[in-house]
């Protein structure tokens, strides 16, 4: 991650902003158009980070509707078969086991990380950016 310089909450989303629409205008030929689609231009004002906002809050909302959607239809049908071979043998049927297991997966994952927060929270943590409150 970037360690340089930290910048207050403010002007944080000033900088991500400007580092998306510098990215986004050094795409060769579509660039300015991007910028001006996405933001409505090149200046980073108060309507930019409205629409930052927006597209920070909702696309978690999209990525995690859309891969549900996935989880969905891949567990319903399963994957295609485009060479044609029959697939028939020695088959688990994708429902209930991989279901289960997925979700015992993600509960284990779960149970681990909360145990670690709950129990030992400055095991992970560097000891250099450690401050005891009123020592």
């Amino acid at each position: 991650a970037f360690m340089g310089y930290v910048l207050p909450w403010g002007q944080m989303s000033f900088w991500g902003a400007t580092v998306i629409t510098n990215l986004l205008s050094a795409i060769p030929y579509i660039g300015t158009d991007l910028v001006e689609w996405i933001w409505g231009g090149f200046s980073v004002d108060k309507a930019t980070l409205t629409r930052f906002f927006a597209f920070h809050f909702i696309l978690p909302f999209i990525i995690a509707a859309l891969a549900g959607v996935h989880l969905l239809f891949l567990h319903e049908t399963g994957s295609n078969n485009p060479s044609g071979l029959s697939s028939d043998t020695d088959k688990i049927p994708f429902h209930p086991y991989y279901t289960i297991k997925d979700i015992l997966g993600a509960l284990i994952l779960i149970l681990a990380l909360s145990s670690l927060v709950l129990f030992s929270p400055d095991l992970l943590g560097d000891p250099d950016n450690y401050i005891p409150a009123n020592p």
